[in-house]
């Protein structure tokens, strides 16, 4: 059985060989540093398995690419970056890792809380900078007391409430599917999205980007915030609405952002591909030119999509990555297989 990964670095080949254990008829792993998208296919194609990052992009013309496969993993909690519709019309079975870093991006996410609350990364480079031990203008405030809304109680939205609780904040959260009995438990409550908005100081986002998720945050409802907001997305960049982020930043609606996903964030990592070949049918230019204007604002905090990134949270997707291959291999299913 043919296997590419892309997107593995040395240790990640040397911990898959080492702890690809498990009986697999003629296993011949491939490993390749670069992503995989449509610009960026492999010389052999006959691969049955491909596992990928959140950097590739699997179109149907990458799937079409690859005659003989028949699973593809994602090694990340989302999906986005795959042609779902594709492979289920080509009968491939697509798998991805439901949780692998539910601690790691909620102690990231108060990392931007915290960066913000208390203006840590304009003290860090100003103190650089002019060697200046100056306060003026470095007052932040207490999280104890605020108010956060987490939008989203999975895994990682729990594990945020559970650290608010250990700052003291008062705690309500929004989800389509209410678990009552985790809020009784955690001491928080309920309430309508547009409630929570006009209610919390900090707004942390914990939702996939799909279709009712799709800029959550829009012109219809970012003046429902309550003045002087901070706002933390370490989801998806989709879920925000990049033209209206930037002005409820300028006109102080929001009073600063802490971001690790942006819309087209693919674009801006790779603009130098974007500009000698462009992609006007998946990429929005006007957006890749907002981000700039957003990593340049003096209340934004933007981290590149680095959440998930310590070497726990990536062994835990890698074993993850791998019992879906093990299990598709002896069963025809992978352990967490992704309903088109």
């Amino acid at each position: 059985m043919k296997i590419a990964f892309f997107e593995i670095e040395n240790w990640e080949a040397d911990y898959i060989r080492k702890n690809f254990q498990f009986p697999i008829s003629n296993f011949q792993p491939e490993f390749y540093e670069g992503k995989l998208d449509k610009d960026n296919l492999p010389q052999e194609r006959d691969f049955e398995i491909i596992s990928v990052f959140v950097g590739s992009s699997v179109s149907g013309e990458v799937i079409n690419a690859f005659p003989s496969l028949k699973l593809i993993t994602t090694r990340s909690t989302g999906f986005d970056h795959i042609d779902l519709k594709t492979a289920k019309e080509k009968n491939i079975s697509v798998a991805y890792v439901p949780g692998y870093g539910d601690n790691t991006v909620a102690e990231f996410a108060f990392g931007l809380i915290l960066t913000l609350s208390r203006k840590i990364y304009e003290a860090a480079d100003r103190l650089k900078e002019t060697c200046s031990f100056s306060l003026e203008g470095l007052r932040g405030f207490d999280l104890a007391g605020k108010t956060i809304g987490v939008v989203g109680t999975g895994r990682i939205g729990r594990h945020v409430i559970k650290i608010a609780k250990g700052f003291e904040m008062n705690i309500v959260a929004s989800d389509v599917k209410p678990d009552e009995n985790f809020a009784k438990e955690a001491g928080f409550k309920y309430i309508p999205f547009e409630e929570l908005l006009a209610v919390s100081d900090v707004i942390s986002l914990h939702v996939p980007n799909v279709a009712s998720t799709n800029h959550l945050i829009n012109s219809q409802n970012i003046n429902k915030i309550k003045k002087g907001a901070i706002l933390i997305n370490t989801s998806r960049g989709a879920v925000v609405e990049t033209a209206v982020l930037i002005k409820a930043l300028n006109d102080g609606i929001l009073g600063g952002a802490g971001l690790d996903v942006l819309e087209e964030e693919g674009a801006i990592s790779d603009e130098k591909q974007l500009v000698l070949y462009g992609h006007p049918e998946e990429h929005n230019l006007k957006t890749v030119i907002q981000n700039h204007v957003l990593i340049d604002m003096k209340n934004v905090i933007v981290t590149p999509h680095n959440a998930f990134n310590t070497s726990e949270a990536l062994r835990r997707i890698l074993n993850n990555d791998l019992e879906n291959i093990k299990s598709f291999s002896e069963k025809g299913v992978p352990t967490h297989k992704i309903s088109a």
